[in-house]
């Protein structure tokens, strides 16, 4: 029986990022490849970045309170995977939330008079 190796080691550090980078980006490229919506580069790119956020802020959030190593990547993988839906509803949020606040502060500005020459 082989002994667990030490998640401190460097070059297995490198080798098991290339492997999940190499997964995530083939898992994401299927994603938007089969998503009835057309997804464009852009909202490819901001869905890579949240999910990595997302995916790092939660890894380290648990790392005090989840003991397996390999318990704690799913669970950062999982947080990731939901994070660009996530964002988009935060985004949409936030514009209509700026959009009725605008509209407030439109109606109740006073109409700028008209200088006379």
């Amino acid at each position: 029986m082989s002994s667990p190796q030490d998640p401190t080691d460097l070059s297995q550090l490198a080798k098991d990022g290339v492997i999940s980078s190499a997964l995530g980006s083939s898992a994401a490229v299927a994603r938007a490849l089969l998503s009835p919506n057309p997804v464009g580069f852009f909202w490819m790119i901001r869905s890579a970045f949240s999910a990595a956020i997302v995916a790092v802020l939660v890894g380290l959030a648990i790392t005090d309170y989840v003991q397996s190593y390999t318990l704690r990547l799913a669970v950062a993988g999982l947080a990731g995977f939901a994070a660009p839906e996530v964002t988009t509803f935060v985004l949409a949020y936030l514009s209509k939330w700026f959009d009725k606040k605008l509209n407030e502060v439109k109606s109740n500005a006073k109409p700028r008079s008209k200088k006379r020459r």
